[in-house]
């Protein structure tokens, strides 16, 4: 009998069947466009053309016109084979110098001195005369190999000179010579002959040992030593600066760089190790003048080599002049010499020196300054870090001072000088941010000053700003965009291209030059700030999109001034050892003035910067740890630190205006009470699990506070941080299971009063819940219940509820979400158990309960009661029935249950499509149920 299915089934069929050809048809179709498209010819490589209208270039003939269309690719120009002629010419060069070598030093003995010299004076003369010969034939690469022959022969000459002529001379001293005599040589040779590459960096590298060797060779004292590479640096400089050809310049760079390096390092190493102010004037003179000559070369070297100029000389200043007096103080305080050095060197603003000159030796002044403040680092990250060893012994007793307190082993005594480098330096930033824009001002000039680029760039204010053509007014190339600040004032910037002044552009326009100031720009200078809170990268150039603005830089400065003051403050307690009350009561202090800082600054505004205020929040915090820590020592020092804490972050979010500020102080003073509470436990000799329900009473109070506030920002941050302590209760309970339970319903109970709201309860509601349940089965396993009853029934019951409520409120509800967790919870559980459970009364009660179940899912035609309760009840009565089937099976005959299997198919053919209407209407039976 075969089944056709009713006309809507067959339709739909046909349909996808007809969409699934219609979309393999289009994948065909693309396929075969995209393989004719590969089987076509290659599209020619130049574009049509250049289109003057569709980029803005101008006409072709046009100043600015490319010399070549938009597309256009040059023809490739045939490469001369050279790579096989210059692998010869090595190959060569190599084999011909290691026979000389071999000549030189091995059959120099069969031949006498007439021999020998006039075999070495032929063979070197030919090696120097050929390659003369070969560039006027054009053969440069063989001219620089036999160039390369005569070098190395040239130096075998000096040594058959020295073995033969001169045996008894000094050795070092005859190199210096040699090398000098040769270095000269191989100048002129470079000079005669132009075109050759390797004769003068060759003869740069041989000028680097005369004044070296000769020193040496001289038993010079170190100083002279540094005197003699100073002095070879400062003519490897001169040849970088005025060489021929760039292998000379960059070989003369090189050597240089070696030499002044090493100059400078024998000066720095006898400065330091100088016996008195006297003894350190001598290196300090070679140090100065090693700077000189960084100096002299910056004002003709490119860029980057200036601002590396700068930064030695810097540097060597601060070597030179801090050397002196750092060697008449003891050698803990040498670093206050160096670091007012590295300070003083920030006047070079008001010299003359090149722009790159002079940022390169402001980066010297921060790198000496940044390098005093790090040999604080090690002191203070102990005073923050040391009170962590007092959690392992709570209240064991006040130590008798800081450094007892602190447990740590560093050479305090050697960190005298840290706090004042700290004060120091929070001082001079604490000036700038108090009195700014002065020190922005001062140093103006050197930022608005620009040197002129290889394409014509304008300088930042080079000339007043409108006037054509002015240093100041830019190019059209330059982005479009004027320097902030641009307000008819001296570097009012580059000019763009066609355009509009920016709204707030104060300036004209440049004639000639059409451009359009900066967005924003109000007529102040860069470092006046803006507008309140304009971010840096609001500028219009590049370069001034790269300069942060000047509340920014102010920002900056007050942050940096307070942190680097709290640090003072907490080091200078350290390395004076104050007692210990002091010392708590000190950090105390601090952070609340910390806190008034972050209170003050978060609801002013003035200078549009934020950078203070969260700098002294993130301080106080920090600072709040580390008092809290070192309170721990002793039990009275802790509940004054604590709540004093407590009570200052309390009163600053009170004044703090509403945001993220307020809501970490308030979170801070949460977390302050809770530690108070747990103090109290220990006070009061509780056990841990003894003081869990105390620790629930800041919770308790969160959830009061969170009620009072409602909707305000604050309130949530506070409930979670009661939340949090909540759980510390939990974890604290945990080894008592009594106790678990009772602080899991109060927890519970908590969050029920947190469910009153209606903005909490989504989540409350269902947290309460799972409290309660979660403490009612923890007293359950105290009580050694086993009953899974007993711990289902408690989770049913509220769910079911929930469920009748939820289905009263919305009819169309499926009755699997309002009463399927509910039922299985329980019935499933129980008809695990009842399956190997020998006695009769839970299966019995178990299908009584499924019974009703299912009768009340057929009464209110409910799908879940109906199907749950149907399949328990036949599961459970299965159990129980399975026995006498059993029984019955084995009484009957053994052919009986194969002839009843036959006769059951054969009626459920005969009725075939009958039991298929009956499914049918079953299934929509059910599928109308809720």
């Amino acid at each position: 009998m075969e089944h056709v299915p009713p006309p809507a089934e067959e339709l739909a069929r046909l349909d996808r069947e007809l969409a699934e050809l219609d979309a393999r048809r289009a994948q065909l179709l693309t396929r075969r466009a995209w393989l004719l498209a590969a089987l076509r010819p290659p599209a020619p490589t130049a574009a049509p053309g250049w289109n003057p209208s569709a980029w803005g270039a101008p006409a072709a003939g046009r100043p600015g016109a490319p010399a070549q269309p938009w597309g256009y690719v040059p023809p490739k120009q045939p490469s001369a084979p050279r790579s096989a002629q210059n692998v010869l010419l090595t190959l060569g060069g190599l084999l011909l110098t290691i026979a000389a070598i071999a000549f030189t030093l091995v059959s120099w003995g069969s031949m006498g001195i007439g021999g020998r010299s006039a075999v070495l004076a032929l063979v070197t003369a030919g090696a120097l005369a050929a390659p003369a010969v070969l560039l006027r034939r054009g053969l440069t690469a063989t001219a620089e190999a036999l160039a390369a022959l005569a070098l190395v022969l040239t130096l075998l000459d000096a040594y058959a000179v020295h073995a033969v002529a001169a045996p008894d001379t000094d050795g070092l001293g005859f190199t210096a010579v040699a090398a000098g005599v040769l270095a000269a040589l191989w100048t002129a040779y470079g000079l005669a002959l132009g075109k050759l590459h390797l004769p003068l960096p060759a003869a740069v590298v041989l000028a680097q040992w005369p004044l070296l060797f000769g020193a040496w060779a001289a038993g010079a004292p170190a100083l002279v030593v540094g005197w003699a590479l100073l002095a070879t640096a400062v003519l490897d400089g001169a040849i970088a600066l005025w060489g021929k050809g760039t292998g000379t310049r960059v070989t003369a760079c090189v050597g240089g760089s070696v030499m002044a390096f090493s100059a400078l390092m024998v000066g720095l190493t006898l400065s330091v190790t100088a016996s008195g102010p006297l003894g350190a004037l001598a290196p300090g003179a070679l140090l100065l003048t090693g700077a000189a000559a960084a100096l002299a070369g910056a004002w003709r070297a490119p860029r980057g080599f200036a601002r590396a100029g700068g930064v030695v000389a810097g540097l060597a200043v601060v070597a030179a002049v801090g050397g002196v007096p750092a060697a008449a103080v003891p050698e803990d305080w040498g670093v206050l010499a160096y670091l007012s050095a590295g300070l003083a060197l920030t006047a070079v603003v008001r010299t003359g020196l090149p722009r790159n000159a002079v940022l390169g030796v402001l980066v010297a002044s921060a790198a000496v300054v940044a390098g005093a403040l790090a040999g604080a680092l090690p002191g203070l990250a102990a005073v923050l870090l040391g009170p962590v060893a007092l959690l392992s012994d709570v209240w064991a007793g006040s130590p008798e001072g800081f450094r007892a307190a602190l447990g740590s082993t560093l050479p305090w005594t050697g960190l005298a000088a840290a706090p004042v480098v700290l004060a120091v330096s929070a001082g001079l930033l604490g000036s700038a941010y108090r009195w700014w824009p002065s020190p922005a001002r001062i140093a103006a000039p050197l930022i608005a000053r620009e040197e002129p680029g290889p394409a014509g760039a304008a300088a930042y204010g080079a000339g007043p700003a409108g006037s054509a053509g002015a240093p100041g007014a830019g190019t059209p190339e330059a982005g479009g965009a004027a320097v902030p600040g641009a307000g008819g004032e001296p570097g009012a910037g580059t000019a763009g291209t066609g355009g509009t002044p920016a709204p707030g552009a104060s300036g004209a326009e440049a004639p000639g030059a059409p451009g359009a100031a900066a967005p924003g720009a109000s007529g102040g200078p860069w470092y006046a700030g803006g507008r309140a809170g304009a971010p840096w990268y609001a500028g219009g150039a590049p370069a001034a999109r790269r300069r942060p603005s000047g509340a920014a830089l102010r920002g900056a400065a007050g942050a940096g001034a307070a942190v680097l003051g709290w640090g003072a403050l907490l080091l200078a307690g350290a390395v004076l050892n104050v007692p210990y009350a002091v010392a708590v009561a000190g950090e105390t202090v601090l952070v609340a003035g910390l806190l008034a800082l972050a209170v003050r600054g978060a609801g002013s505004g003035r200078d549009g910067s934020a950078a203070v205020p969260v700098t002294a929040l993130v301080v106080a915090l920090a600072g709040a740890v580390s008092a809290g820590l070192l309170s721990l020592a002793s039990e009275g020092a802790s509940y004054a630190v604590f709540g004093a804490l407590t009570a200052l972050f309390a009163g600053a979010s009170v004044r703090a205006g509403a945001g993220v500020v307020r809501a970490v102080f308030a979170v801070a003073a949460t977390v302050g009470g809770t530690v108070l509470t747990g103090f109290a436990g220990r006070s009061l000799e509780l056990a841990p699990h003894e003081a869990a329900p105390l620790v629930l009473l800041v919770p308790a109070l969160t959830v009061l506070f969170g009620a009072r506030l409602r909707r305000n920002p604050v309130a949530l941050p506070v409930e979670l941080t009661g939340a949090l302590g909540a759980l510390v209760a939990v974890g604290l309970a945990v080894p008592d299971a009594p106790f678990l339970a009772l602080v899991l319903a109060l927890c519970g109970l908590l969050a029920a009063g947190a469910a009153v709201r209606p903005e909490r309860r989504p989540v409350a509601g269902y947290l309460a819940a799972a409290l309660f349940v979660l403490a009612t089965w923890v007293r359950l396993t105290a009580s050694e219940v086993s009953f899974p009853e007993a711990y289902t029934l408690p989770v049913t019951v509220p769910a079911l509820v929930v469920g009748f409520l939820r289905r009263r409120k919305d009819p169309e509800a499926s009755s699997w979400t309002a009463y399927g967790p509910g039922l299985a919870a329980t019935l499933l559980p129980s008809l695990a158990v009842a399956w190997t459970d020998p006695d009769w009364q839970r299966p019995l009660l178990l299908g009584v309960a499924a019974l009703a179940v299912t009768l009340l899912g057929a009464r209110h035609r409910l799908q879940a009661l109906l199907l749950l309760g149907g399949a328990v009840l036949a599961l459970d009565g299965l159990h129980e029935l399975a026995p006498y089937v059993v029984q019955v099976a084995g009484a009957l005959p053994r052919w009986l249950p194969p002839a009843l299997a036959g006769l059951l198919l054969l009626v459920v053919g005969a009725t075939y499509e009958q039991r298929l209407r009956d499914a049918r209407r079953l299934k929509d039976a059910l599928g109308r149920m809720r």
